[in-house]
């Protein structure tokens, strides 16, 4: 299982499912139903997104997208995941997900979180980031795919 509120899916997300699906046979992407974000896109375009941009990994693993509100080791039992992918950008990432890792072994240590490490040219890129640039008029193609730049451009 894949978690994030992909708001929007930048590269660097798509790049960890390019490589999360060359690790399992079925992976589900969780789309948090999270409001205290605040986010730019709806849920349902959210999803919609990821189904659009995963599109093309198909053929590598069985996709499923699935939006989610709960907690997410909840989720992941709910999916019968036994793996949590992680991506990780930068050593401020890994001190929060380190955390995370510790608190998920005690609800249930059965599941393993896995961490790839993000691809150089991604690290830097934030779906927070890329909001703010495309909200500043700014170009986000270096960031996103062409159609989630679109999506950008139309929402603002």
């Amino acid at each position: 299982m894949y978690p994030g509120t992909f708001d929007p899916l930048t590269n660097g997300h798509r790049d960890i499912i390019r490589r999360a699906v060359k690790l399992v046979d079925k992976l589900v992407i969780g789309v948090a139903i999270n409001e205290a974000k605040g986010p730019l896109f709806s849920l349902e375009e959210r999803v919609d997104m990821v189904l659009e941009e995963t599109e093309e990994f198909r053929h590598t693993a069985e996709i499923e997208v699935r939006p989610f509100d709960n907690l997410l080791m909840h989720f992941a039992e709910e999916c019968t995941a036994n793996v949590i992918i992680r991506g990780l950008r930068a050593v401020s990432d890994f001190e929060y997900e380190f955390q995370m890792v510790a608190m998920n072994q005690k609800l249930n240590p059965d599941i393993e979180t896995v961490f790839l490490m993000a691809d150089p040219q991604h690290q830097a890129v934030a779906s927070r980031l890329v909001k703010e640039i495309a909200k500043l008029d700014g170009r986000v193609e270096h960031f996103v795919s062409p159609s989630v730049a679109k999506r950008l451009k139309e929402k603002l």
